[in-house]
């Protein structure tokens, strides 16, 4: 007698091959942050709660080798970390957008561990919107409730970033809109808007960073504080060539952007930095002032890339992006 073997494993085999190819681009999310995976392979994590979480921020970003370019500390201490440099700044974390001077609350310096008396706000979670996984790109919306102190509301802020898959790169695009819950003044100040603080190694100072604009100007003093459609900093880890760009959406108010760079990892743009950038102090402040409902849209792509700006091509980037592709 002929023993029939049985027809589950090929009725498994032809069910597993009808199902849609997985998510190139994996957004799950959590009670306290978000995790990106891109191509079978983490991105980062985008922190949005919890008791030490005074902004959110996107932590690590990652290349597509799968290589960390934004420090570990204060999240985690790593060895390479202490051989380098000194522990500074713990409110820079990971990539962040943050005003330092609204309404006389500081939102940039307001790491959890500060206990000194200025105001320092927070910007808290309100809801999670929609969440979108794909094959080439996925996307996920947040509304934050920017506080004060005593957890008055002075702005809301509504951001959407997106993540692609792409061969040998990482490109994140991110679209922030405040809307005044009341009168909002936004002070001209140095340390404001959105950046990013770069492993060590990336750094000028201690580390192989080479910093240079659009405008073909390199290192922190020649760049520091100048306006520029975008920004590249690379360098070398453990022999991998590697970089990172942000590009200023050309409808940002005040594009483009002036740019807040500096040799020891800070890498941002700072669009409500004017005559704080300038030699002449006298200048007039570029103060903003919202009313209750008014809005302030700003958008920006970072490029995690192989090489160096030239090799990586950020001029291109820069056409497609300002093309609106």
């Amino acid at each position: 007698m002929v023993q029939m073997k049985p027809a589950f494993p090929i009725l498994l085999a032809a069910s597993l091959a009808a199902l849609p190819i997985a998510a190139q681009v994996k957004i799950t999310p959590g009670p306290e942050k978000i995790a990106i995976e891109i191509d079978g392979k983490p991105f980062g994590d985008f922190y949005v709660a919890g008791k030490d979480i005074t902004k959110p921020y996107l932590w690590p970003l990652r290349a597509a080798t799968g290589t960390y370019v934004t420090r570990a500390w204060p999240m985690e201490d790593v060895e390479e970390e202490k051989a380098i440099v000194r522990k500074d700044h713990p409110h820079q974390r990971g990539m962040w957008f943050a005003i330092e001077k609204l309404n006389g609350v500081d939102f940039w310096n307001n790491d959890p561990s500060y206990t000194e008396p200025p105001k320092r706000g927070r910007v808290v979670l309100d809801k999670l919107g929609a969440v979108k996984s794909g094959e080439k790109s996925g996307s996920l919306t947040a509304t934050f409730n920017w506080t004060d102190t005593a957890g008055h509301k002075i702005l809301t802020e509504t951001r959407t970033m997106t993540f692609y898959s792409e061969p040998g790169r990482r490109t994140i695009d991110v679209d922030i809109t405040l809307t005044a819950v009341e009168k909002a003044t936004i002070e001209d100040s140095k340390d404001s808007g959105f950046a990013i603080r770069l492993r060590p190694v990336l750094q000028e100072d201690h580390g192989t960073g080479h910093i240079v604009n659009a405008d073909g100007l390199t290192t922190e003093k020649e760049a520091w504080g100048k306006p520029s459609n975008w920004c590249d900093d690379s360098g070398e880890i453990n022999g991998e060539k590697v970089g990172v760009a942000i590009l200023d959406n050309p409808a940002n108010p005040g594009h483009p952007v002036r740019w807040h760079v500096r040799a020891y990892g800070l890498f941002g743009a700072n669009p409500f930095g004017q005559s704080v950038f300038g030699n002449d102090r006298t200048a007039p402040k570029s103060n903003i002032t919202l009313e209750p409902g008014q809005k302030l849209r700003y958008r920006y792509r970072v490029i995690i890339h192989p090489g160096d700006v030239k090799t990586a091509d950020i001029a291109a980037a820069w056409d497609k992006y300002s093309s609106g592709k």
